[in-house]
């Protein structure tokens, strides 16, 4: 039974999940534009209704379909569902996730009646008409029937949260959130009652404390920051990271394996629940639209004009008391050891597996070449929360190794583009991963925060593509250089074919550049003719590099380099110099890069001479910087 419930929210959460960027914009349109908003705007207000009523339940609707039967079953689930929203007063959520995935239904079951039963040529004209008379068949029963029946459905639900809120008894609903989404089934409550009763409360006043009873981050951060006072092992030390990621990135999954380590901790975030509950509902707090992922920061932007007091106490209040209640349930009855926590996270990981029937080990055996890996994938359930975050965490791995043109993007492991070669995705998944895209890769992880997955990925990439991977790596640490400002030496301080003169006029030269580019001020030239006379600049190979004195570094204004090239050579005491660098660096060890360059560039004197009479500012330019 437990298994189903949890399927049934994970299907309710995938209509709504992939079209909370619409929720968002319905939610940022209403709080700033209408008559109390923050920049009212009778215009733009005249979308606010619409969105609402029409836009997203019909993308809901389309989800859902699609999610059943692709694309005919999206077009047919966004067809039933305009019936349902015609038949009915209100916003019709609950008819948009009932519509959208019968119309899928209704066409997946036709396709299958027909298969093999089309004339050649006919089969898109069969396509399209079936889609057409079955979703309008299906808009024309929502609108007589499902669409008057979600209405009353809508209406007893609303009076049992207006009974609870009129008898002060909505923190009660903490009780059952809180194991809920321990037990992954928030997302049936959360999406299928709390945001529809909401959004029909927000259009009516303007907000709904429904919206944060279960996306408030302030109990889960309370239950991890006690695990970093009062934890042991590995769970106290990744409970910090696990903290921030969750109370600002809102992937509230992070705190569950914590909680079935040791489930009378559950205890923790319901009371903070409850509390937090309390506290909005006295104080007035309360959302304009849901706040997904919840996050602080999706949290605070969807908080509307009067209500930030109300809802910043009501967050800090379910944090500390869930903090308080969690260290003294810890302190008492808890005694950890080092294995529990990875044995909760392969507990959680076995008890999502199991409500999809899959199993939880999954050999990926195909192997891809990695000179052929253009895109990969991380998948998860919804393509949202874990996903995102692994695949930024495995794109800044690519970057940081010099891997440029491989790209990683997310989706929910349902959609996973047809085009990748590689899917990292959590193990529990793998098996749907591997089973809906043969001959792609799979890499199961376990931990998608600290995988060791990650790393040997990037290593293999690398040595496996060898020269060229090298070749992209220097690539991107260079352009990396660039872009944050490291390159000393510009192009335009570059000067070519330089006269031969004396070495203090040489170095007086140099200076002149210096301030004509404005790296140093007048004072900083002086400094480097004193420099010369105490320890000669000319370091050998036909190189000399001028600088100032540690006295005269208060002339320099920001660190930079000039270059001069003297092919006929320079008299300097007992050497010839052919390549004057100029360095003034006033904080920092910027400049041993380039020393490290010129250094390289100029190992014999041939090689300086070979630079020099090259006559070419790009070569110069990338070789003093050390680029490749």
């Amino acid at each position: 039974m437990k298994e189903r419930v949890q399927k049934f929210g994970r299907f309710l959460s995938g209509m709504v999940m992939p079209n909370i960027g619409a929720f968002i914009a319905w939610g940022f349109i209403a709080a700033l534009f209408i008559a109390d908003g923050w920049l009212p705007n009778e215009r733009i207000a005249t979308m606010v209704s619409p969105m609402l009523t029409y836009l997203l339940p019909v993308l809901i609707g389309y989800t859902g379909g699609r999610m059943v039967a692709d694309q005919k079953g999206a077009v047919a689930g966004a067809i039933a569902t305009l019936g349902v929203i015609v038949g009915a007063g209100i916003p019709m959520f609950i008819g948009a996730m009932i519509m959208g995935p019968l119309g899928g239904y209704a066409i997946k079951k036709f396709d299958e009646a027909m298969e093999g039963h089309i004339p050649a040529g006919f089969e898109m004209l069969v396509n399209n008409f079936s889609v057409g008379i079955i979703g309008g068949a299906l808009s024309i029963v929502a609108m007589f029937v499902i669409g008057p029946a979600c209405e009353v459905l809508t209406g007893a639900l609303g009076a049992g949260v207006g009974f609870l809120v009129d008898h002060g008894l909505l923190p009660l609903t903490a009780i059952l959130v809180e194991p809920a989404k321990v037990l992954f089934l928030n997302n049936a409550i959360n999406h299928g009652v709390f945001t529809p009763i909401g959004l029909e409360q927000a259009q009516e006043v303007g907000k709904s404390i429904l919206f944060m009873i279960e996306s408030n981050p302030g109990p889960g951060l309370g239950l991890l920051l006690a695990y970093c006072v009062a934890g042991k092992g590995s769970s106290r030390s990744s409970a910090a990271g696990a903290a921030f990621i969750q109370f600002v990135g809102g992937i509230h999954e992070l705190y569950f394996p914590y909680v079935l380590m040791n489930p009378v901790l559950i205890l923790g975030p319901m009371s903070g629940n409850f509390v937090a509950i309390l506290v909005l509902s006295i104080l007035g707090g309360g959302l304009k639209a849901a706040a997904s992922p919840g996050s602080i920061i999706a949290e605070l932007l969807m908080t509307p004009k009067g209500a930030y007091f109300a809802n910043i106490v009501g967050i800090a209040a379910g944090c500390a008391v869930s903090f308080v209640v969690t260290v003294t349930l810890m302190k008492l009855f808890v005694r950890e050891s080092e294995g529990d926590f990875e044995a909760a996270q392969a507990q959680l990981a076995a008890d999502k597996a199991a409500a999809k029937g899959q199993a939880i080990d999954v050999t990926a055996g195909v192997y891809v070449d990695p000179k052929d890996v253009k895109k990969i994938v991380f998948a998860c359930d919804a393509g949202m929360g874990s996903s995102a975050m692994g695949a930024t965490m495995l794109r800044n791995k690519l970057k940081g190794a010099g891997i440029a043109d491989i790209t990683v993007v997310h989706a929910p492991v349902s959609e996973v583009p047809k085009d990748c070669q590689i899917i990292v995705t959590h193990h529990e998944l793998s098996a749907r991963a591997a089973n809906d895209n043969p001959g792609v890769r799979i890499i199961p992880i376990k931990n998608f925060m600290g995988a060791p997955e990650y790393d040997a990925l990037v290593t293999e990439m690398v040595e496996g593509r060898g020269a060229a991977g090298a070749q992209s790596a220097a690539s991107v640490r260079d352009a990396d250089r660039v872009q944050k400002g490291e390159i000393l030496l510009k192009k335009e301080n570059i000067k070519l074919g330089c006269k031969p003169v004396a070495p203090e006029q040489a170095i007086r030269d140099c200076g002149r550049m210096m301030v004509e580019a404005g790296i140093v001020e007048e004072g900083y030239i002086e400094g480097m003719i004193e420099r010369n006379k105490s320890f000669p600049v000319a370091i050998g190979n036909h190189v000399a590099i001028p600088h100032g004195t540690n006295e005269a570094r208060k002339y320099i204004i920001h660190n930079g380099l000039v270059c001069m090239t003297y092919p006929e050579g320079i008299k300097w005491d007992d050497d010839t110099v052919k390549l004057v660098v100029g360095i003034a660096v006033k904080d920092g060890g910027d400049h041993v890069d380039v020393l490290g360059a010129v250094a390289e560039a100029a190992e014999t004197e041939e090689d300086t001479d070979a630079l020099v009479n090259s006559g070419d500012i790009e070569k110069i330019y990338k070789t003093l910087n050390g680029l490749k």
